[in-house]
């Protein structure tokens, strides 16, 4: 079988929360050998995360938050404050072509593992630093957590309907979004060190990463002086465009489930055909609706008309009529219809593990295809420390006798 496109690439992984975890995440996705370095004197916060298998808590292996965005690594535990854990480290790096850190700034120079230091052990290693708001700056020293990024990096003003306020997009988007961004600039590093022999440092700000979503906003600022208003679904150049109710048969709890259907109509010929698929052909030449402008205009009787034939209807169903007439629509799916969905589970999206506590789980995989240089989840997540000894012993050569006084010493809690 042919090898992934990292295999080789050693990744000492100083991670944690999401952010880092989710950049080298991707790295051992392409193969890489991805050691993360927790503690057990300040476990990373994802372990005591729900949700929990049959959603009972109970240890720091259980966290489905944390067994997601740590598969194909392992784990080994030091205790920076314990004597001869940094060595540990140190040795580590020397044997790493990556190391990966997320703290804040700062945090890793007081741990003696500043990129000088590490340069000095190892010249040609790739450094990654993902801190909150860069390692210059007014903000560096500020504290920095994801949900707040998301407002700061103007994505909220964006977010919500014309005359409410800002609204947050659902999930900390800034922390995977970091992630990618830090994976992506490793690799090119790499790739630079594969021509040259030159190692660097990679200084990257989460809250840039996050800025990245909102470049329109800001060209179009730059351009007229004004922001961009709150429209909820609708969009400016395609109408209609939003989410419409559905009929739903799913009761939970003895509860109606709401259900709905996606739909966006990109010119005036898909207006014509969204026109004839409802029933209402004779919309597609209507002066008050044939064109863009037209229905700008009459947003929300249009939307009226849509939302009457989608809710007579499942959300399946509508959307396969009219994805078979050229319209992009699609259900606006839940986590139980992904985990069902026929598509992701043919094309063989999910994993299933067997994980050493929670035993076998279902897991989100890669989502790319390579054909000549094939990727895949090589294993479940770790266990806090369970690579301790095997990485001690077989990667960075220390005896039976020295591994047994450094767990004596505490340095590998």
């Amino acid at each position: 079988m042919d090898k992934p496109p990292l295999a080789g690439i050693k990744v000492a992984d100083f991670t944690w929360v999401w952010a880092g975890p989710y950049c080298t995440l991707q790295l051992a996705h392409l193969g890489a050998d991805v050691i993360r370095v927790e503690s057990k004197t300040r476990v990373c916060v994802t372990r005591l995360l729900p949700p929990w298998p049959e959603m009972k808590p109970g240890g720091v292996n259980r966290s489905g938050y944390f067994n997601q965005f740590n598969q194909g690594k392992r784990s080994i535990t030091l205790n920076p404050k314990a004597p001869n854990a940094i060595e540990v480290a140190e040795r580590l790096v020397k044997w790493s072509d990556v190391v990966v850190s997320n703290f804040a700034a700062g945090v890793m120079d007081r741990l003696g593992l500043g990129y000088e230091r590490l340069r000095q052990l190892k010249p040609d290693l790739v450094v990654a630093s993902l801190t909150g708001y860069g390692e210059s700056g007014p903000l560096k020293d500020y504290v920095a957590y994801g949900p707040a990024q998301v407002p700061l990096s103007g994505l909220s003003s964006l977010t919500g309907y014309a005359g409410w306020p800002p609204m947050h997009v659902g999930l900390s988007y800034a922390d995977p979004n970091a992630g990618a961004h830090a994976a992506f600039a490793i690799l090119a590093a790499l790739w630079h060190r594969e021509k040259t022999g030159e190692g660097q440092y990679i200084e990257m700000s989460q809250w840039e990463c996050a800025i990245q979503t909102v470049a329109e906003g800001l060209m179009e600022y730059q351009m007229t002086g004004k922001a961009p208003e709150r429209n909820g679904s609708r969009d400016r150049l395609m109408v209609p465009h939003g989410v419409f109710p559905a009929k739903s048969e799913l009761v939970l709890m003895g509860m109606q489930i709401d259900a709905w259907v996606t739909i966006t109509v990109a010119d005036d010929a898909q207006w014509a055909l969204l026109a004839q698929v409802i029933g209402r052909p004779e919309l597609a030449a209507d002066p008050r609706f044939a064109t863009l402008e037209a229905r700008r205009q009459r947003e929300d009787e249009i939307e009226g008309m849509v939302a009457e034939w989608t809710s007579q209807r499942r959300a399946a169903e509508a959307a396969a009529a009219l994805q078979e007439a050229g319209v992009a629509a699609a259900v606006c799916a839940n986590v139980k219809d992904l985990s069902e969905d026929p598509h992701l589970n043919e094309r063989g999206y999910f994993v299933e593990l067997d994980h050493g506590e929670v035993g076998r789980r279902k897991h989100a995989g890669i989502p790319w295809r390579m054909g000549a240089t094939p990727c895949a989840v090589r294993s479940p997540a770790p266990l806090l420390g369970q690579h301790s000894d095997e990485v001690l012993r077989a990667v960075l050569g220390y005896s039976a006798e020295e591994v047994a006084a450094l767990r004596a010493q505490g340095a590998l809690e």
